[in-house]
């Protein structure tokens, strides 16, 4: 099997529950015994979405078409994440209660939103790093004091931190399963104006005694947090995870118009549908609106799919781009802020940091 047969079998499988034409020839491509489990592997795990392909193979009861070791091990990890996920809606719970306490009503995003609410038919699908939630700009020093004077203290115990627009940098509590991040914003500067806390805070939604965004914000951030923070406009590549999160809260609102009201966003967003559409074989409730930019997109995106080397060649032409702009926007930034130009002047008389670039530059042995 090559990457994009691989990629479209996992996918197609974390549907079958749903559309009935992917369980069928998911169930036919099982019969023929040519499936590459290796790769299968491989791939759901570097997408984060291994446990979500075992809870879907088993409740379309088509685990007998699979190794026995096979289920075995992937019974095991599974397993093993939903505990971790109990865990992590324990601690939210704490956090949710702590902070309500002090009159502060926090809004959880991401992974964690959707564990709370009730996303997955088994919480064990879902693969959760952190513990995200957003505040308003008003409450957000006031998280951050209240989790420090009850035990959190920065993952990363470094003299000096990267200037940071969207959260707090990362805390962690001993004993606690997750590390928690405090959000002001939810997107990078470029686009924060048109999605933020003041738009998400007029539709939020009390599930299970937590607050969470609305559908249409969810889906929007599933995208976001893959296209926009993590640059995937640019790679043009599809993360599964984000993908399956896209599917099943597509059941829940109208995806076609869920990003009408953006602007800049609108064409990003989209992309991401498109690929998502294409990559699930085209279920009804990803259809989206075409355009020019849009299949222009999918056929970049199709292309590196049929072709390792191009997407190896596009995906480093992408990476150095970026660098080049954020290393340009950094420089810039410490002209006229004095936080960047504070953390600029540590970083390039960091002893290590000087260590790490000679290395990096092959003037010195590692």
């Amino acid at each position: 099997m090559n990457y994009r047969k691989t990629l479209f079998f996992i996918a197609e499988c974390l549907t079958i529950n749903t559309i009935s034409k992917n369980k069928k020839r998911i169930e036919n491509q099982l019969k023929t015994n040519a499936v590459n489990w290796d790769d299968i592997v491989k791939l759901s795990t570097a997408h984060y979405v291994f446990p979500a392909l075992f809870c879907n193979l088993k409740k379309a009861n088509f685990l007998a078409y699979l190794p026995e070791d096979l289920v075995a091990y992937m019974q095991h990890i599974t397993n093993l994440n939903r505990e971790r996920n109990q865990g992590i809606i324990d601690q939210a719970r704490e956090l949710n209660n702590l902070l309500i306490a002090n009159q502060i009503q926090p809004v959880f995003l991401k992974g964690t939103g959707n564990l709370l609410e009730g996303l997955y038919e088994d919480i064990a699908e879902r693969m959760v790093g952190d513990i995200d939630f957003i505040f308003s700009k008003e409450d957000y020093p006031k998280v951050i004091s209240i989790l420090e004077a009850n035990g959190y203290t920065k993952v990363h115990q470094t003299e000096y931190h990267f200037p940071q627009f969207k959260h707090h940098p990362r805390l962690q509590k001993e004993g606690a399963i997750a590390a928690v991040e405090i959000h002001k914003e939810l997107l990078i500067e470029k686009y924060a104006d048109e999605f933020n806390y003041e738009l998400i805070a007029k539709d939020v939604q009390e599930i299970n005694g937590f607050q969470v965004m609305s559908y249409n914000n969810q889906l929007a951030l599933s995208i976001i947090a893959k296209q926009i923070n993590d640059a995937g406009f640019y790679y043009k590549d599809l993360a599964l995870r984000n993908a399956y999160d896209v599917f099943l809260l597509s059941q829940k609102t109208k995806a076609l118009s869920a990003f009408d009201h953006f602007k800049t966003l609108k064409n990003p967003l989209n992309c991401f549908l498109a690929s998502c559409y294409s990559t699930l074989n085209k279920p009804e409730c990803l259809a989206y609106k075409s355009t020019l930019e849009i299949e222009e997109y999918l056929s970049i995106f199709e292309a590196q799919l049929n072709n390792s080397s191009l997407r190896a060649k596009n995906f480093k032409a992408a990476e150095r781009k970026l660098f080049i702009k954020s290393r340009a926007n950094i420089l810039y930034k410490s002209v006229f802020d004095k936080e960047y130009r504070k953390w600029l002047s540590k970083r390039v008389t960091d002893k290590n940091w000087q260590q790490e670039k000679l290395v990096q530059l092959g003037f010195k042995k590692n």
